[in-house]
C-alpha cells in the first residue's frame, strides 16, 4: 500500500514536471466544457488508457511496446483530425463522408455527443501520455513483468494516473476564471477555437517529430523529479522488504529496476577472444554487464579497472562480463593488437570485436565507455554513459544477481577497489583545462607551423610559438586522416596544456620499436613523468597503444610537452588529458 500512495503522489507530483506539457493543449481543449461532460471524460479517458497500455507493457514485453508506438500514431491522427476540425471547419468538406461526420462529432459541442467526444480525446491523449510517466512506470512495470500482474499492479497504475488527473482537474478549476476571462476578452468566438485547434496541431507535430522530447530534456524540472524520486526511494524499501503475494519465503525478490529495452543482441560481431560466440539467449539466468570500449580510449582505461574487478568479485554468484570492442581507428580493428591489448590489460571474460558496429546499433549506442547492465532474462535494466558511477553501478549488480537468485548468505565487501594506477587514474577534473586533441585532418585541427600544411606528404615543418591547447611538428612529417607519420628520424610532436596528466595514443608504421625523448618545458620531466616514460624522458613506441607521458605530483598550470622520436615511422594519434 505504501508503493501504491508513493505512485499516487507522484502521479499529482507530475503536473510541476515539463513531461506534462504536451498532454495540456488536448486537455484546455475540454476546459470550457461542464466538468461532468468535458473534464471528467477526458480525465478518465487518460486514466483508462494509460492503465490499459501501461499494463500491456507489463505482461506482454516487446510486442506491447511496438503495438503502444502503433497507437500512438494512431491517436496523433485523431487528435490531428481533431485540431484541424477546429482550426478549419470547411476543411471537412474535403474529407470523405465518415471522415467529415467523425471530425462533426469530435468538434460538436450538444450535449448528447460532448461526453463520448471527450473521452475519446482523453483516451487519445493517454496514449501519447503514457512514456512521460517517470520512475514510478519503470517501478510498476518490472514490478509486474517480474512478480506477475495482478490486482497490486492495476492499483499501482491506476493510483499514479488518479493522482495525475487529480492534478491536473484542480490546476484547471483554480485557473478556470481567470482563463475564461481572457479568452472571452482576447480571443472570443471562432479566433478562440482557431487558436485552441492551432496549439493542439503544434502539440501533435511536436509529439509526432520527437521535438517535445528534446524541448522536455532541456526544461525538466530537477525540483519535481527529486520529489518523486525521493518519494519513492523511501518507499521501495518497503515493498522490497515484503515478499510478493504467493511466493514462498526466502524467494527471490524482483527488483525495482525499470525495463530500458528487451531487443538487446550480441549478435554481428567479427571475432570472439577468450571464449566462445555468446548470445543473451544463451546467457538466460545470468546477469550480464555489457562494456563498450575500446583499447586507446584513455576514458574507458580508467573504467576497466572497475569492469574487472566486478567480473572478478561477482563470477562465482552468476555475473557475465562481455566487452564489446567497438574501434574508433583503424588500427583496433586488427585482431592481433587487440588480442595483444587484452593481454597487456589483464583481461580474462569475453570480449568481441564489433569492427562494423553491428552491436553498437543493436544497443542505440553512443559513447566510450558505455555499460549496459541485463537481467537474468535478457533485459536491460540499467545503463551508465562515461566513466564514474561505480558504486551506484555495483549496486545495480547484486540487486539483479539477489533477483535472479544469487546466494547472498556469504559477507560480500560493499564496494570493488581496483588498482587504477597509470591510465585507470581517475582524470583531476579540478585542474583539467584541456581538450582531447586530434592529430590526424579528417577531425584534428591544423598544427602551428611556420607555411602551410600539405596532407598525404612527407613535408619538413618548422614549429611557431605555441598558444595554449594546440600543437605543432618539427622535422618530415605526412599528415594522414587519423593520424601524423614521422617519415625521418629527429621529428618531434609538441602539445601546450593544463593538466594533470599528458596521453598520446602512439604507433609505429615500421617494424622494431620506435625510441623517443620527451621534454617538458624544455627539460626532463623527472618526478612528473608518466607510466610510459622514465625520469629522464625515455620512452619506446613497441605497440600501436595509448601511452601516459606525463603524470604531474605538483601544482598543475600550463605547460608545454615536446616528444622528439629517434627513429622514423612514429604515429601519433591523439592527445588526451587527464
Amino acid at each position: 500500500m505504501s508503493l501504491a500512495f508513493a505512485a499516487f503522489v507522484a502521479g499529482l507530483l507530475t503536473v510541476l514536471s515539463p513531461c506534462i506539457l504536451p498532454v495540456l493543449p488536448f486537455v484546455f481543449a475540454r476546459n470550457d466544457r461542464p466538468f461532468a461532460q468535458g473534464m471528467l471524460p477526458l480525465l478518465a479517458g487518460i486514466v483508462a488508457s494509460f492503465a490499459a497500455v501501461a499494463s500491456l507493457g507489463a505482461v506482454a514485453g516487446a510486442w506491447a511496446v511496438q503495438l503502444n508506438l502503433v497507437g500512438r500514431w494512431i491517436a496523433l491522427v485523431a487528435l490531428a483530425l481533431f485540431a484541424a476540425s477546429l482550426l478549419w471547419p470547411r476543411l471537412a468538406a474535403w474529407w470523405s463522408a465518415p471522415a467529415v461526420r467523425a471530425g462533426e462529432r469530435l468538434s460538436r459541442i450538444q450535449s448528447g455527443s460532448a461526453w463520448r467526444s471527450s473521452a475519446l480525446l482523453g483516451t487519445a491523449t493517454g496514449l501519447i501520455w503514457t512514456p512521460c510517466a517517470g520512475p514510478v512506470l519503470g517501478v510498476v512495470l518490472s514490478t509486474a513483468a517480474l512478480a506477475g500482474p495482478g490486482a497490486h499492479t492495476a492499483l499501482l497504475l491506476v493510483s499514479y494516473g488518479v493522482g495525475a488527473a487529480l492534478a491536473l482537474t484542480l490546476a484547471l478549476r483554480i485557473g478556470a476564471g481567470p482563463l475564461a476571462a481572457l479568452k472571452a476578452r482576447l480571443l472570443p468566438h471562432m479566433a478562440g477555437r482557431r487558436v485552441a485547434g492551432a496549439v493542439m496541431l503544434a502539440g501533435v507535430v511536436a509529439v509526432a517529430t520527437g521535438l517535445d522530447t528534446v524541448l522536455l530534456a532541456r526544461l525538466a524540472a530537477p525540483g519535481a523529479t527529486g520529489l518523486e524520486t525521493a518519494l519513492l526511494q523511501r518507499a521501495i524499501p518497503n515493498a522490497e522488504a515484503a515478499e510478493p503475494a504467493g511466493a514462498r519465503p526466502g524467494a527471490p525478490r524482483p527488483s525495482l529496476l525499470p525495463i530500458e529495452s528487451t531487443r538487446v543482441s550480441l549478435e554481428g560481431g567479427v571475432q570472439w577472444h577468450n571464449a566462445s560466440p555468446q548470445s543473451i539467449a544463451a546467457l538466460h539466468g545470468k546477469v550480464v554487464l555489457v562494456n563498450f570500449w575500446t583499447y586507446s580510449c584513455v576514458n574507458c582505461l580508467r573504467t576497466l579497472p572497475y569492469v574487472k574487478a566486478w567480473a572478478q568479485k561477482y563470477a562465482d554468484r552468476g555475473l557475465v562480463v562481455v566487452g564489446v570492442h567497438t574501434p574508433e581507428f583503424a588500427f583496433e580493428k586488427d585482431a592481433a593488437h587487440v588480442k595483444r591489448a587484452l593481454q597487456d590489460l589483464k583481461i580474462y571474460y569475453p570480449v568481441v570485436q564489433d569492427n562494423d558496429y553491428r552491436i553498437w546499433r543493436g544497443f542505440d549506442n553512443q559513447y566510450w565507455p558505455a555499460l549496459y547492465f541485463i537481467d537474468g532474462q535478457g533485459r536491460v535494466r540499467h545503463h551508465q554513459f562515461g566513466e564514474g558511477g561505480y558504486a551506484a553501478s555495483e549496486r545495480v549488480i547484486e540487486e539483479l544477481l539477489r533477483e535472479a537468485g544469487s546466494d547472498t548468505a556469504s559477507p560480500v565487501p560493499p564496494n570493488v577497489q581496483p588498482d587504477t594506477r597509470g591510465p585507470g587514474l581517475a582524470a583531476d577534473a579540478e585542474s583539467l583545462r584541456s581538450p582531447e586533441t586530434y592529430l590526424g585532418y579528417e577531425k584534428g585541427r591544423v598544427p602551428r607551423v611556420t607555411g602551410s600544411v600539405v596532407p598525404d606528404q612527407p613535408v619538413h615543418y618548422m614549429p611557431t610559438t605555441l598558444r595554449p591547447d594546440t600543437w605543432s611538428l618539427a622535422g618530415t612529417w605526412a599528415w594522414k586522416p587519423e593520424f601524423v607519420e614521422g617519415t625521418d628520424a629527429g621529428g618531434s610532436v609538441a602539445v601546450r596544456f593544463q593538466a594533470r596528466d599528458v596521453n598520446l595514443v602512439l604507433g609505429k608504421g615500421i617494424t622494431g620499436p620506435v625510441r623517443f625523448r620527451l621534454t617538458l618545458d624544455g627539460r626532463p620531466p623527472g618526478a612528473d613523468h608518466g607510466t610510459d616514460v622514465d625520469a629522464d624522458g625515455n620512452g619506446v613506441v613497441d605497440a600501436t597503444r595509448l601511452y601516459q607521458l606525463v603524470h604531474q605530483s605538483g601544482t598543475v598550470k600550463a605547460r608545454t610537452v615536446e616528444i622528439r622520436f629517434l627513429e622514423p615511422g612514429a604515429r601519433a594519434y591523439a592527445f588526451t588529458f587527464g
